[in-house]
């Protein structure tokens, strides 16, 4: 069972059908699904907010963070005993979910990026002592279908996750952004900086998932001593370059994902 089929909850629905998921042992609910929801569901033969769906045992939950409260009386009746919740909700803990859905025991907490939407998410997940091997392998099977997942064993790191993984996508595209405008201020024309830019981090991006090494190896592979790419990273790599202004930005992200705890 989906709960909450916006763009994250969308995106996997579209991850888990692609990749084999019974659309008849699936349910989705939305309040307000979107005509291009509503069209794969009745496409692909998912119930789409029945009047009595019974209990679920997964119940993946994406509905919007704020609207929790809201939704847990509604959504407390539909776990039973064995139900599986595998929450995504950004700032939510596992004692902030069972507190809002006692009937909940076993729970696995997921942080997912946008890229999920094309299946080349990287998302962190933790998942509670009450979680069995079994529910452990179908959480994963279900994150995986949106691309890669790395086990936390301390749910501590999942703030860190989305400071990292999770608001990382709003980084590399205000790169991009900032890259071109760069351009613009060394002559090339917007049109011309603004694509150049797009390209070369989308084709970086492309090498990293295709070469095993590390990024530092191809960092280092890429400049020539004495040449134009090692004169821009002396600047990047200044004491007070891009390092300690990203170990700013993640501090940022992580520490306003604690105070949307709770």
């Amino acid at each position: 069972m989906l709960v909450g089929a916006g763009k994250m909850g969308g995106a996997m629905l579209a991850g888990w059908l692609d990749a084999g998921l019974d659309p008849a042992a699936t349910t989705v609910i939305d309040p307000a699904p979107s005509e291009a929801m509503t069209r794969l569901c009745a496409e692909r033969g998912v119930a789409l907010n029945p009047q009595s769906p019974a209990p679920a045992a997964v119940m993946v939950l994406a509905i919007k963070p704020q609207g929790l409260d809201a939704a847990a009386p509604d959504l407390d009746r539909l776990i039973g005993p064995e139900t599986l919740l595998v929450s995504v909700l950004a700032g939510k803990t596992v004692a902030n979910l069972r507190g809002r859905l006692p009937a909940a025991q076993a729970v696995v907490r997921a942080m997912p990026n946008l890229p999920a939407s094309i299946g080349r998410g990287a998302t962190g997940a933790f998942a509670n002592h009450k979680v069995t091997p079994g529910g452990r392998a179908s959480a994963d099977a279900l994150l995986s279908a949106a691309g890669t997942v790395a086990w936390l064993d301390d749910e501590d790191a999942v703030d860190a996750v989305t400071a990292v993984s999770g608001s990382g996508p709003a980084y590399v595209f205000l790169m991009v952004e900032t890259l071109a405008e760069a351009g613009v201020a060394a002559g090339l024309p917007p049109d011309v900086a603004g694509r150049l830019a797009r390209a070369t981090v989308a084709g970086a991006g492309a090498l990293l998932d295709a070469d095993p090494a590390e990024a530092g190896a191809l960092r280092q592979a890429v400049t020539s001593p004495g040449g134009t790419t090692a004169a821009a990273l002396s600047v990047l790599m200044a004491e007070d370059g891009l390092a300690p202004l990203m170990r700013r930005a993640v501090a940022a992200a992580k520490r306003r994902a604690g105070e949307l705890s709770g």
